[in-house]
């Protein structure tokens, strides 16, 4: 029998968060394919939070490249890829 298992509490604070926990929000956040919903999920950052933290995390001209790269993205949001 194969089941899930149950997901830890996301910390509320990213300042709670892991080194681990850190880097795969920045991998999920650069990833096209992932929602913001998905990173919610699964740390309890929404949008304005993710954005936020990759702003602290990343150097100046990084940020700068991924929030081009994000704010035209239909794909980092789960209700966009719906209407697809």
């Amino acid at each position: 029998m194969t089941g899930a298992r149950p997901l830890p509490p996301a910390p509320l604070d990213p300042r709670e968060l892991t080194p681990g926990d850190r880097s795969r929000i920045i991998e999920m956040a650069w990833a096209d394919d992932v929602p913001f919903e998905a990173i919610q999920f699964q740390f309890g950052l929404d949008e304005s939070a993710v954005i936020r933290f990759m702003k602290q995390s990343l150097k100046a001209g990084s940020f700068r490249l991924w929030r081009r790269r994000v704010e035209g993205r239909g794909a980092k949001h789960q209700r966009r890829l719906a209407v697809r």
